[in-house]
């Protein structure tokens, strides 16, 4: 039965995208506002209709940043996207390329001033990285950084990369760490949804100016430390292979 109430919340997720789309379409080409606003509904629905047909209960946690900032967050599936977009005043992503054809997707996340970068070429990636972003500086926001690249599963264990360093050093911001346990609940890949409580909590600030080395190991050490404890709160069990 819980396959089947999962199957049916991907369904109406996705139809609510694309409905919620054409709402919000008009609004979106004539200012950025417009495709916060789109996403911002979008993120709520899935949240909402999340507790109310599959069981899974939603929370975030901290004091939600709404200045000009780099946040650097645990990534383990589409949700904690949700999560972070439904609380964020003006959210722009640091994503792959392949995402700017995604249908949909990839448009409003172009007008919400994200930035694609090519992953296969690191050196040439990070370049283009922060000439994006600073080109993109008219349209402040909050930056988003997946430190480790990508998506990871619960109890995967994957190293943080430099390009959330580089972009610290920078950009000159403060940065703003975030966990999370979404994936205990809410697969990489599958239907399957499980029931409960899932969270997403934003870290005290990490103040602009630290070398990269000792940011990198704080960011590491508080990111991975406080999602594994999220997790365990969740009934998931890692092993700190660190």
């Amino acid at each position: 039965m819980q396959w089947l109430r999962s199957l049916l919340f991907i369904v109406q997720m996705y139809l609510a995208m694309a409905v919620l789309a054409l709402v919000y379409i008009v609004p979106a080409v004539i200012s950025p506002r417009g495709a916060y606003a789109g996403v911002h509904a979008y993120c709520r629905w899935v949240r909402l209709s999340a507790r109310w047909m599959v069981g899974l209960k939603t929370e975030v946690r901290g004091e939600v940043p709404t200045d000009e900032v780099l946040i650097a967050s645990k990534h383990q599936s589409f949700l904690d996207i949700i999560l972070l977009c439904s609380v964020l005043p003006r959210p722009k992503f640091i994503m792959k390329k392949e995402l700017v054809w995604a249908p949909i997707l990839g448009w409003f996340a172009l007008r919400m001033g994200c930035v694609p970068v090519d992953r296969g070429k690191r050196g040439a990636a990070i370049a283009k990285m922060l000439d994006d972003v600073a080109k993109g500086r008219a349209l402040p926001g909050q930056l988003i950084i997946y430190p480790q690249g990508t998506r990871v599963a619960p109890g995967v264990a994957k190293p943080f990369k430099v390009g959330s360093a580089v972009l610290y050093r920078e950009l000159g911001q403060d940065c703003v760490p975030a966990a999370t346990n979404v994936g205990v609940f809410w697969p990489r890949h599958g239907i399957y949804r499980r029931p409960g409580l899932a969270v997403l909590e934003f870290l005290p600030r990490i103040s602009a100016g630290l070398d990269q080395h000792a940011f990198m190991a704080r960011l590491e050490q508080e990111v991975e430390t406080r999602s594994n404890a999220l997790m365990a709160e969740a009934g998931f069990q890692v092993e700190d292979r660190r």
